[in-house]
């Protein structure tokens, strides 16, 4: 029994050594994040998701005239739902637009048409 205790003291001794460390380089890393953020001129406001402020001079206006057209482009159209035009043997569904799906893909290259499964009009 003596050396499980032997061991949990010796743990118990590592943890607090470990606490420490941690809290000695907790404060040094805080002090370097500090020390950048000052010379940078970052605040916690420019730290903030979807926040971020371009650079000065030139380049950031080339930064935010590109950033905008790809805002512009990016932008998604809401479009109709499409009626489903091909259902599969397991209710799966597909409006006939973008890429076929899976199950449309393997039934597919296993001989199959996509018009096997196009759905009748009523």
């Amino acid at each position: 029994m003596s050396n499980l205790i032997d061991i949990q003291n010796q743990i118990e001794k590592l943890q607090k050594q470990a606490g420490d460390i941690k809290s000695r380089e907790f404060n040094k890393t805080v002090q370097d994040i500090l020390a950048k953020m000052h010379a940078f001129g970052i605040t916690t406001k420019d730290l903030q998701p979807g926040k971020r402020r371009a650079t000065k001079g030139k380049a950031a206006a080339k930064t935010s005239k590109a950033a905008g057209a790809k805002r512009k482009t990016a932008v998604r159209k809401t479009g109709k739902v499409v009626a489903a035009k091909y259902r599969g043997p397991n209710g799966e569904t597909w409006s006939g637009r973008g890429l076929a799906p899976r199950w449309l893909a393997s039934l597919m290259a296993s001989g199959k048409t996509k018009e096997d499964f196009a759905i009748k009009a009523a």
